[in-house]
């Protein structure tokens, strides 16, 4: 069955930086689009960043355009995301998906707290 497992979540600074990973297995990852999104305390999931299945192609919210990087390595059935200077409203609950609304292939999240 698919296994998303997001890593790489913590306590930073506002203007810090954090890399989530997610393992992927259980379906061929490198065929598939895979996105990120988050939930924020109190609100409902956001979509945030997708990559096209060869990685050339990325998308990004305009809330973290030009602050996040998502990447990915097929050999690796891994998917990233490196966050750059980051705000107190970039907390939030981080998934790896399958689908933009996270309705198929969700991970269990990893937490990213913004605070000083």
């Amino acid at each position: 069955q698919v296994q998303l497992v997001e890593s790489g979540g913590g306590l930073v600074q506002p203007g810090g930086s954090l890399r989530l990973s997610c393992a992927a297995s259980g379906f061929t990852f490198s065929t598939y689009w895979m996105y990120w999104v988050r939930q924020a305390p109190g609100k409902g999931l956001e979509w945030i960043s997708s990559i096209h299945a060869n990685g050339r192609s990325t998308y990004y919210a305009g809330s973290v355009k030009g602050r996040f990087t998502i990447s990915r390595d097929n050999a690796k059935n891994t998917l990233y995301l490196q966050m750059n200077s980051l705000k107190p409203e970039d907390t939030a609950m981080y998934y790896c998906a399958q689908s933009s609304d996270c309705t198929t292939g969700c991970g269990q999240g990893t937490q990213v707290t913004v605070s000083s």
